[in-house]
């Protein structure tokens, strides 16, 4: 395993190699919550560090088969938010720097950048660049091309909408000052640990300039677009699956260890994706339905791991459409919603928890023996009808609403959830849905024109912090605010929560949020996801015990084969 290289300027070389890689990674690593500034290395020189797998003596060769949903709406990495497009061609791209694959992704390490600075003031991030790193089609990785893949994803031209566009409203430049230097400069400072975060995500691939201007800066009908990653694109086959090979000239020498990757098509937690990895069919599935999960973990030879998942399930109600213009009307469907069983509809199918609109599992969330008092998450739902069927007659809707179109993504869960709630609403408010299933390419263009009166499916955060999710999902314009709500108090207190560096008054802030999205709901929260992995021993290179998410480290380049 190699070192982590050491970001504190105080410590020696030899003073680390007298601690273990692990904790010198606690002690200096950048952790997934929100840290303080302070607590974070301002600068970092990982000039020798090199990334191999965890393991000691890792095989080469083999090819890895793995089961996961790969039908993406269209090609763009940047302009997705599905597993279905970086799941699959995560492996072909790197990033600037990285979440650490032998961690969970709990710290962030060097990757096309090699070492940083980050200012006094917080106000510019500087990254060297490693020379001789090409992509897949030959040319050099310089500081143009990083400058202009973050120039799009931080403003999106005409025409291209990024969900993480939000991760960097404050910075106002990215400069290019010499051909393998990159500097972030923001307008006003933010928590080191954000920036750094946003920076690193595993959606912020890098890309060639040349590849963004020959396609009009929009790479939606790009197959096939060149990376830096670990693996190149063999065949894709519609549906079915995608081919990877080893990159025979990646930069970082001795990775992959993988000769190929096989992606097959499965939906998430259905019994095929199930069925395959206990058939030995694939070695590895994700998203896979707790009964399988309970299966395997009972079964010699195979190992499991279930973790959260950065999205929320969710039902979003058109808010430019009568009457959902009307908060009295969305407050009352939000508490027909009866979210406990909500959750119990789908235990066979999927592992999911009850929260409202703050991460439950997170450091800014409220308890969740407070919310379970809370109206409407309440095991008993009588106070909370009580309070519905009073708000819709005040609103003018005492005899309910009809003939509601109620789009629904194609995937299990949520086809269950939506019989499910289409029955509550009939019976707590004589509300009418008609059900209508599409595909991930329909439902997002669909609500992305507003095509729809209620909407349910899944969104996908960055990070656990909310200046990532209440900029993308509840503010006004955010690029995932798929019920068009608006609410200036709350934008109002965003922009204090962004600006705020104090935890304890940021979270001050976070917690006033909570009434008014009660009060005039953005969305009707369903529940929160987990995952569930299944793979067989004999595969390495992996730690998705303590992942947060699936979007972060999805590169292969540490995994490896332990069988002939």
């Amino acid at each position: 395993m190699s070192d982590k290289p050491v970001a504190n300027p105080r410590w020696t070389r030899r003073e680390f190699l007298k601690t273990s890689a692990v904790a010198a990674a606690s002690a200096y690593g950048m952790p997934w919550g929100l840290a303080r500034a302070a607590d974070l290395p301002m600068e970092f020189d990982g000039s020798k560090f090199q990334l191999a797998a965890p393991e000691p003596n890792p095989k080469r060769g083999g090819t890895l088969r793995y089961g996961i949903t790969m039908r993406p709406p269209h090609f763009d990495v940047h302009q997705s938010g599905t597993i279905n497009n970086l799941g699959s061609q995560g492996c072909m791209f790197d990033n600037l720097i990285r979440r650490d694959p032998r961690d969970s992704g709990r710290t962030i390490i060097p990757d096309l950048a090699h070492s940083w600075e980050i200012s006094k003031d917080g106000k510019t991030y500087t990254f060297h660049l490693r020379k001789g790193v090409e992509f897949h089609d030959g040319a050099e990785l310089t500081s143009d091309d990083v400058k202009a893949t973050f120039d799009r994803i931080a403003k999106p031209p005409q025409g291209v909408s990024i969900p993480r566009s939000v991760l960097f409203r404050a910075v106002s430049e990215i400069a290019a000052p010499d051909k393998y230097t990159v500097q972030f400069k923001l307008a006003e400072p933010r928590p080191a640990n954000f920036i750094m975060s946003a920076i690193a995500s595993g959606w912020n691939v890098i890309v060639r300039k040349k590849t963004l201007e020959d396609n009009n800066y929009n790479l939606r009908k790009v197959e096939i677009y060149p990376g830096t990653g670990p693996f190149k694109s063999v065949k894709r086959v519609e549906n079915e699956s995608w081919l990877m090979e080893r990159n025979p000239n990646y930069w970082n020498k001795g990775l992959p260890y993988l000769d190929n990757i096989q992606f097959f098509h499965a939906l998430p937690f259905s019994t095929e994706l199930g069925s395959a990895v206990l058939s030995g069919r694939v070695d590895y599935i994700r998203i896979t339905d707790p009964v399988t999960w309970s299966k395997a973990k009972e079964t010699p030879g195979i190992s499991v791991a279930r973790f959260n998942q950065s999205v929320i399930q969710g039902t979003w109600v058109n808010s430019k459409k009568k009457p959902f213009d009307d908060p009295r009307v969305r407050r009352a469907l939000h508490l027909a919603f009866d979210r406990h069983t909500l959750v119990d509809v789908v235990k066979d199918v999927t592992p999911m928890r009850v929260g409202g609109f703050i991460y439950p599992f997170s450091e800014f969330a409220t308890p969740t023996e407070e919310l379970f008092k809370r109206i409407g998450y309440q095991t008993d739902t009588a106070p909370a009808l009580k309070e519905a069927k009073a708000l819709m007659a005040a609103a003018g809707h005492a005899d309910g609403i009809q003939g509601l179109d109620f789009l629904v993504r194609d995937v299990p869960s949520f086809k269950l959830w939506a019989q499910a709630i289409q029955a509550m609403l009939q019976e707590a408010l004589n509300v009418q849905c008609n059900l209508r299933t599409v595909v991930e390419s329909v439902w997002f263009d669909d609500t992305a024109s507003g095509h729809f009166d209620l909407a349910i499916g899944a969104i996908v955060s960055t990070l656990l912090d909310p200046s990532d999710y209440f900029n993308a999902w509840y503010r006004t314009g955010g690029p995932q605010n798929y019920g068009f709500w608006n609410n200036e108090k709350f934008n109002a207190l965003v922009d204090q929560i962004d600006r705020e560096v104090d935890p304890t008054k940021r979270l001050e802030l976070v917690r006033q949020t909570e009434p008014i999205m009660e009060e005039d709901p953005p969305v009707l929260p369903v529940a929160w996801e987990q995952i569930n992995d299944v793979w067989y021993s004999y595969v390495k290179g992996h730690n998705p015990a303590d992942y947060f998410g699936i979007y972060d480290v999805v590169r292969f380049d540490t995994f490896w084969l332990d069988k002939a």
